[in-house]
């Protein structure tokens, strides 16, 4: 069993709207935008990423917002629900001020013995926000929720699976443990971790292949410290017999990533270097930042890409 592994350290999705996805993040649940980029592989769209002040392995949502994508289809063979972690007590006010900020499908539920609200993103991801027991995480306290209040980082992400048992076993051999079950809901973590270390896999053997879209979970990572404990993580996932990419340089960590059985994209990404590699902490996320490799796109890029609306 793997013990590099400590928890999440960024979940990507896709959305249809640039502006409408920055709003949402740092005015609605007022995270902060760490870095604002561009996706390696289509410069030509963002690459967008919210956390905590510094932009801590563990808090960090991004996204690629895709203009004019099509809608995902929700089912199986991807991540169900964000979900991040708030101050115990703090569930009426984010009732609130979700509803009051216009988002939808608000749910109060109760998951093993834990209270959290449910809702959607604007393109109709699964979101919530969870009382999480004596995080002491700090959060951003300039989005606009106040700090008794505010985020933490992540909690956990669940995994919508038609059979989760091959998936349960790679998350063992990443140094994940069951902790719990309830329902059709098996409950992993890792011990010591980073507040971020929980995975919920959840199993509906008779729901549809999920379909990639605007509201799709790209990939879910998993953080390490530096590279060479990725590389342990990389040899070791390879002499099992998964097929697991190069080391890829992504400007603020290095990431490897693999298809999982149950059909989720996993990646391993370092804690380092971090977020204000090229930028000042006090001013992460406010310039567009691109990668060597389309600087001289720059002026096509500027007039091309939307207007965020800070």
């Amino acid at each position: 069993m793997l013990d590099q592994i400590k928890g999440l350290h960024h979940v990507t999705s896709m959305a249809a709207n640039a502006a409408e996805n920055n709003a949402f993040f740092t005015h609605k649940l007022g995270l902060r935008r760490v870095k604002k980029t561009v996706n390696f592989d289509a410069p030509d769209v963002y690459h967008l990423y919210y956390a905590d002040e510094f932009g801590t392995p563990g808090s960090v949502m991004t996204y690629f917002p895709f203009p004019n994508i099509g809608k995902g289809r929700h089912g199986v063979g991807e991540v169900g629900t964000t979900v991040f972690s708030v101050p115990e007590g703090s569930l009426g006010y984010w009732q609130k001020h979700l509803a009051d900020q216009g988002v939808k499908n608000i749910e109060r539920q109760e998951k093993f013995g834990e209270s959290r609200l449910a809702f959607t993103g604007p393109d109709g991801e699964g979101f919530a926000v969870l009382e999480g027991k004596g995080d002491e995480r700090a959060p951003w306290v300039k989005g606009g929720v106040p700090a008794d209040e505010a985020i933490r980082g992540f909690h956990s992400a669940s995994l919508r699976l038609k059979d989760g048992g091959a998936t349960e076993e790679l998350l063992k051999f990443m140094g994940y443990e069951e902790v719990d079950t309830s329902g059709n809901t098996k409950r992993l973590a890792v011990k010591g971790g980073n507040g971020a270390d929980v995975i919920d896999i959840e199993t509906v053997p008779g729901a549809p292949f999920a379909g990639l879209g605007a509201g799709s979970v790209h990939h879910i990572a998993f953080a390490v410290e530096n590279r060479a404990e990725q590389l342990e993580v990389r040899k070791a996932l390879m002499d099992t017999g998964y097929q697991v990419t190069p080391v890829i340089d992504r400007d603020y960590f290095w990431a490897i990533y693999f298809r999982t059985p149950g059909g989720v994209l996993f990646e391993v990404a370092t804690n380092e270097p971090g977020f204000d590699r090229d930028e000042d902490t006090a001013h992460l996320g406010e310039a567009l930042k691109l990668p060597t490799q389309h600087e001289h796109l720059r002026g096509q890029l500027e007039r091309h890409l939307q207007p965020l609306g800070d």
